[in-house]
């Protein structure tokens, strides 16, 4: 069994109280940069990825897969995924990750909810997008709990070339802790569904093979430092119903590890488990997260943004290793909800509001994808 534990002796944590915009305004992009809108009139865009020739594939929860060509938005969805039929609450069609052999395979992947007449699971399933068009489509995993509320499901490929998936706990707290359950966890699997050899909980018998982590709520961002190649999430915190409001996490995820839910939350700690690398109370519901890569904006280059929904803010984390060196919160109350966080392939970041999900006021243009530029 691959499996690490982790004392609380390393376990690092940064307690940050949400600051809000001075007398309610709208914070100013810093000096030096400035956003530009490449997409507007979308319904709650959940996840951005980029095809190699540069054009950009996202998700909007309600079911539609949407492409912009040489930065142009075509009018009509590649495909309506008809079977995400539970798009109240947090449902719908959520993940995206393009294959890094796209242009030998032509593979995407996408997860959502489905209806299974007594409930919801969430899905996992692969397309080859040619032509224009998803065809042969190969489910790569399904019978995940799945409903409104607490579905996870972000998606990516690691540098070891294995998908990895997120999952909620559905507000079923012991589910995190469950070996034998596969919400409220990381999974890893090949890009065929097959299971790695490798995993860490493939020797034991009563666990899930699939598991490469878990004790997780709800993680929602996932991504990879691009130095060290180390799995970063973030994650939601108890929402008062579950626990004390607050407590969302970003999260630096190795094999095997347990990070404690429902166990462990705001700074308290437990043998074996972590590492916590930040937590934030008042919540900040942080969505997707990415590091910047580009060298358009030389002083981000290294850093985690991280896309805050309730904060309505983008969170520039400043990281080295288990330490948060610094941070600072970006357009505070200017665009609303953040959902999507992504780089491109111009060295650009791109990211999306989230104000068309039922708990925010639409705003003039929403929701919109907008990109982070140098500015004059």
């Amino acid at each position: 069994m691959w499996c690490q534990s982790i004392s609380p002796a390393i376990r690092l944590t940064v307690i940050v109280a949400a600051v809000g915009a001075a007398c309610g305004r709208a914070a100013a992009p810093p000096d030096g940069i400035k956003v530009e809108v490449v997409a507007e009139g979308l319904d709650t865009p959940w996840a951005i990825d980029f095809l190699p020739n540069g054009d950009m594939l996202f998700t909007e929860r309600p079911g539609q897969l949407r492409i912009m060509k040489g930065g142009v938005l075509d009018d009509q969805p590649v495909a309506t995924i008809t079977r995400s039929t539970e798009t109240g609450g947090e449902g719908g069609l959520m993940g995206l990750a393009v294959h890094p052999d796209f242009e030998d395979n032509g593979w995407i992947y996408m997860s959502f909810t489905e209806s299974t007449g007594s409930g919801y699971e969430v899905k996992v399933v692969r397309w080859t997008l040619a032509d224009g068009e998803l065809k042969d489509s190969k489910t790569i995993i399904d019978g995940i709990e799945g409903g409104r509320n607490h579905d996870g499901c972000a998606l990516g490929f690691g540098p070891d070339g294995k998908l990895y998936i997120t999952t909620g706990e559905r507000y079923r707290k012991q589910l995190a802790k469950d070996l034998g359950s596969l919400n409220g966890k990381t999974l890893r699997l090949n890009d065929d569904g097959s299971i790695p050899k490798d995993n860490p909980f493939i020797t034991v018998v009563s666990a899930r093979p699939e598991i490469f982590s878990y004790g997780h709520r709800n993680a929602q961002g996932i991504d990879w430092h691009p130095d060290t190649g180390v799995m970063y999430q973030s994650e939601h915190g108890p929402s008062g119903s579950d626990g004390p409001g607050g407590g969302d996490e970003i999260n630096l995820v190795k094999a095997g590890a347990n990070y404690g839910w429902p166990d462990v939350s705001h700074e308290r700690l437990k043998a074996g488990t972590g590492p916590s690398i930040a937590l934030y109370t008042p919540a900040v519901a942080p969505g997707a997260c990415a590091f910047y890569t580009g060298s358009n904006i030389p002083e981000w280059e290294g850093s985690l943004l991280v896309a805050c929904l309730r904060g309505s803010t983008l969170i520039r984390l400043e990281i080295d290793g288990d330490q948060v060196v610094s941070q600072e919160r970006l357009f505070k109350d200017t665009y609303g909800r953040l959902r999507a966080v992504a780089m491109g392939p111009d060295g650009s970041l791109y990211f999306s509001t989230s104000n068309k999900d039922g708990r925010a006021r639409p705003r003039s243009g929403d929701d919109k994808i907008l990109r982070v530029v140098p500015g004059n």
